[in-house]
């Protein structure tokens, strides 16, 4: 019988950086239960110690921390030990040998990733712009986006227009049904942005449509999940793409992140060459 860990999460700041750590570290074993707790933004020696209290009540518990104060970190482990709940840090030694490697200090200051500089707010800008530019909404300035993503439904046009735009790129997405579909602005100048088409093989497109209908309790069959229909809207995607030279992806085996990194890459042959 699998034991189930008890896994504290403590970090002072939003804790996303530490989550993604474990998640990338749990998927190394394939046999790992567990309870996930969470504690952001730590930053008292009161709040460490209501946490280890709970800590130590459940049976298999694992603390990790991201806190790069280093009083308060050297705290946690201290206490953690005297406990003995099994405590390591994320980032510490990574800092501390970074630090030699630089030649320089550390701030050690709590969320230094998300300080309010230039790039923080273009960022919250080109987030701000996507939300309002998504499946095909506010087209009158769709010359003002850094990225057009073009596809038929289901091609991961918004989770990819999100991803972007937690990097910075101001995107705008559009469902295509036909060429109609395509607005005027782009079709007289089609490299007034830098215009990817999106694509998937039509089993793929069939099975992700399908579980769409099924969590909209849609029991009707339509040509949403027709073959022939998909494979038809397939064709004619791709002729358009041909006609007005847009680079295409297929993202049949791609996660959002991969999709992401190839229109980064087609982002910057396009502003070289502007």
């Amino acid at each position: 019988m699998n034991n189930t860990y008890n896994i504290y999460l403590i970090s002072d700041s939003t804790g996303e950086t530490l989550e993604r750590i474990f998640m990338a570290l749990k998927a190394q074993f394939e046999k790992f239960e567990y309870n996930l707790f969470h504690f952001s933004f730590t930053r008292t020696e009161n709040q460490i110690l209501t946490i280890l209290d709970e800590a130590k009540k459940k049976e298999e518990s694992i603390i990790l921390y991201t806190i790069v104060d280093n009083k308060l970190a050297k705290f946690l482990s201290k206490e953690a030990i005297e406990k003995n709940i099994p405590c390591f840090g994320v980032l510490g030694d990574l800092i501390l040998n970074f630090s030699k490697l630089l030649n320089q200090k550390a701030t050690h200051v709590p969320s230094g990733q998300h300080v309010l500089n230039e790039e923080y707010y273009k960022r919250i800008e080109a987030i701000q712009f996507t939300m309002n530019h998504d499946d095909g909404n506010s087209l009158k300035d769709v010359e003002n986006s850094d990225i057009i993503l073009i596809g038929v439904s289901r091609t991961s046009k918004t989770p990819t227009s999100i991803y972007l735009a937690n990097r910075g790129f101001k995107t705008a997405n559009i469902p295509l049904v036909n060429e109609k579909s395509i607005p005027e602005k782009l079709k007289s100048n089609p490299k007034i942005s830098c215009v990817v088409g999106l694509v998937a093989e039509t089993s793929r497109l069939y099975e992700v449509r399908k579980n769409r209908l099924t969590t909209i309790r849609e029991k009707e069959k339509t040509n949403y999940i027709n073959t022939e229909k998909i494979q038809e809207e397939l064709d004619n995607s791709k002729e358009a793409f041909k006609k007005f030279q847009w680079p295409v992806i297929d993202v049949t085996r791609k996660s959002v992140e991969e999709t992401a990194a190839s229109i980064i890459k087609i982002h910057e042959i396009y502003s070289n060459k502007k």
